[in-house]
């Protein structure tokens, strides 16, 4: 039965493909003038299926033929693709305002899902408070330091697990430990420490849901380039993430039915966690912000946070052990700020000179999200030189931009050190390194990542010895990647 779907889903595809060859590849290209240039139609579409896992190397390749400001036309969705600094620049910051549209796969339209959260709403009065929100109440400087004692919580837990691990010689899965412990945080973050069990079944529900949903949203969904496909839903991508998001929403609006009952009494106090501040942020009358939107915040904010620091930790990790002379030198500059047998703490995070290049050098060479989020332009734009016609999707190939040859030198080798003395940040000031993206749509949640990063960095380092199990040895270690919702290693 799969199989008869996987041809019926396939044969459609390769309908709609000879159809809008001539409707939408010639016709566009003709009717709008001064176009970036671009491959032909079918050689994109047969091209991308064929790269489908690894789409920010076809058009970094393409790039080099067209030019870095280029044309794809993906089925039904004419796409701009950008690949230079200047261009990022361009996009990002100089005509910014024009360029904060966005335009979100079918997968985050359901139950409303981009009209309320950060990431996809349109740049309304709405997103505008929302970003004052997050950017106030939830990621600011104050209220990440009151929140380090979850963190600091979270990361003995951590500790715990994987000092078993290795009395009982269980290899550990770097990739799962940081994804649970991260999404614990933030959970406690939301529903503070003592509100939510990480045993309970609740919570271990959250978990797989988060999992699942992530899943499923980085799965490409060809309705999004061709969408009569839609009325098929051949992939259930449309049903499955229906079914997972409303469970989601079910339970998180059960916990916000508890907590309400809570705020009534009498001695409850002033605000706990970031659920409190949402909360009385929609008591106020003023706020256009609404209980029903919150659901949909924080699954943004536990989606994007886990996948973010995950990725990052076991790209990093990934590379210090191909480079034991790399992990050592890390290991020793540790073991002198923070002292041999003591604990990680944020405060020891700006005293690791060496450390922070390391970051900085995976956002290089991996940045989590390759393309950052797609952006949409609601009017006809010119860029360098060319026009960018209205209802046009434009991504920003970050990962091109950290592998080009002109702008780094060895740009397919992992060298921390190129970034030590060098001044450049991931604040969205640089755009040689722009992992949480720049301008207006910049990452809010860049404080809390960073921080998180760099602390679950520093302790699986300091903490404990490393070597590859299974066999495997640094030379031998395969460091390929694929993209679903993030750029992970393969």
């Amino acid at each position: 039965m799969n199989l008869l779907n996987g041809l019926l889903h396939l044969s459609l595809v390769w309908i709609f493909i000879s159809l809008l060859f001539f409707l939408v590849g010639q016709r566009h290209r003709t009717r709008v003038r001064n176009l970036p240039p671009g491959p032909s139609f079918l050689t994109t579409i047969s091209d991308l299926l064929h790269h489908a896992s690894q789409p920010h190397k076809y058009f970094a390749a393409l790039a080099n033929i067209y030019g870095h400001v280029m044309t794809i036309q993906l089925g039904c969705v004419r796409t701009v693709v950008v690949s230079s600094i200047s261009t990022a620049k361009e996009v990002l910051q100089t005509k910014d305002a024009s360029f904060s549209y966005r335009n979100p796969s079918i997968s985050y339209t359901f139950l409303g899902h981009d009209k309320a959260t950060v990431a996809f709403s349109s740049p309304t009065s709405y997103w505008r408070n929302l970003r004052k929100i997050f950017k106030s109440h939830i990621f600011s400087s104050s209220k990440l330091d009151v929140t380090q004692g979850l963190r600091k919580k979270e990361v003995q837990r951590l500790l715990s697990y994987i000092e078993n691990c290795c009395k009982v010689g269980i290899p550990v899965n770097i990739s799962e430990v940081i994804f649970t412990t991260t999404l614990n945080f933030l959970l406690g973050t939301f529903f503070s420490s003592d509100s939510t069990d990480h045993g309970s079944d609740t919570s271990s529900e959250i978990r797989e849901l988060i999992r699942s949903i992530i899943d499923v949203i980085g799965e490409l969904n060809f309705a999004d380039y061709f969408p009569p496909l839609k009325l098929f839903d051949s992939q259930g991508i449309e049903r499955r993430t229906t079914i997972l998001v409303g469970k989601f929403t079910r339970i998180i609006s059960a916990m916000i039915a508890c907590r309400l009952q809570s705020r009534k009494a009498a001695d409850y106090g002033e605000d706990k966690d970031a659920l409190d501040v949402l909360l009385s942020i929609c008591d106020d009358t003023r706020n256009e912000l609404e209980q029903s939107h919150i659901p949909h915040l924080i699954l943004e904010l536990l989606i994007g946070g886990t996948n973010t620091t995950t990725t990052t930790v076991e790209w990093v990790m990934a590379e210090l052990l191909r480079k034991p002379k790399m992990f050592k030198k890390a290991q020793a500059e540790l073991e002198d700020v923070v002292g041999k047998g003591n604990l990680v703490e944020e405060d020891d995070i700006a005293r690791l000179p060496y450390l922070r290049p390391v970051v900085k050098e995976t956002f290089r060479m991996h940045p989590p999200v390759p393309f950052l989020i797609p952006r949409k332009v609601i009017i006809d734009v010119e860029l360098s030189g060319f026009t960018v016609p209205k209802n046009t999707q434009v991504l920003v190939n970050i990962w091109a931009i950290g592998r080009d040859e002109s702008l780094w030198e060895n740009a397919n080798m992992f060298e921390p050190d190129r970034f030590m003395g060098l001044g450049i940040d991931v604040k969205g000031h640089h755009f040689e390194l722009l992992p949480f993206g720049a301008g207006c749509r910049i990452c809010p949640g860049l404080p809390m990542a960073d921080r998180m990063v760099h602390l679950m960095l520093g302790t699986l380092i300091h903490s404990f010895d490393w070597k590859l199990a299974g066999g495997i040895t640094p030379e031998s270690m395969r460091m390929d990647d694929k993209v679903g919702f993030n750029l992970r290693k393969a």
